[in-house]
């Protein structure tokens, strides 16, 4: 038996870039599109517009995501220091590593925005799993 394409599971990794809905993977997170609208970086949906998930689950559910924002932070710092290692090397002699330091900064101011919207989408989907059959069963709430 096959699915048709508008019962097909969306995928996980691309439904995390896309900032939408852990529950039914479709509905929207953020209300504004772009993470560089800065007065309206954060602003989320109170529930998701297609399963009436609920987004903020209790007063500070969102500190954990600085845990998530550093190791994205981390891993991308691993990630290019690696990438300057191969094509341009490491040295301290003729300054190529704070060439790096510096370019990595400036990476970094950039994308901080977008990594902290993708570190509230990722947080969020530890806590709450894609449901086949959402629009039958009632959203997750959860009792801490």
């Amino acid at each position: 038996m096959t699915l048709s394409s508008g019962n097909k599971k969306p995928s996980y990794i691309k439904s995390i870039f896309q900032m939408k809905c852990p529950r039914c993977r479709r509905g929207k997170l953020f209300q504004e599109h772009s993470a560089y609208n800065f007065k309206h970086t954060f602003s989320m949906h109170e529930k998701c517009s297609v399963c009436s998930q609920k987004f903020d689950m209790e007063p500070g559910f969102w500190y954990g995501t600085g845990y998530v924002s550093y190791a994205l932070t981390v891993a991308f710092s691993v990630a290019s220091f690696i990438i300057w290692w191969i094509f341009i090397g490491v040295s301290i002699i003729d300054n190529r590593i704070f060439w790096w330091l510096g370019i990595n900064a400036i990476f970094l101011i950039i994308l901080q925005p977008w990594l902290m919207r993708l570190s509230r989408t990722i947080y969020l989907y530890f806590f709450v799993h894609y449901d086949k059959d959402y629009a039958a069963s009632r959203p997750q709430e959860f009792d801490y």
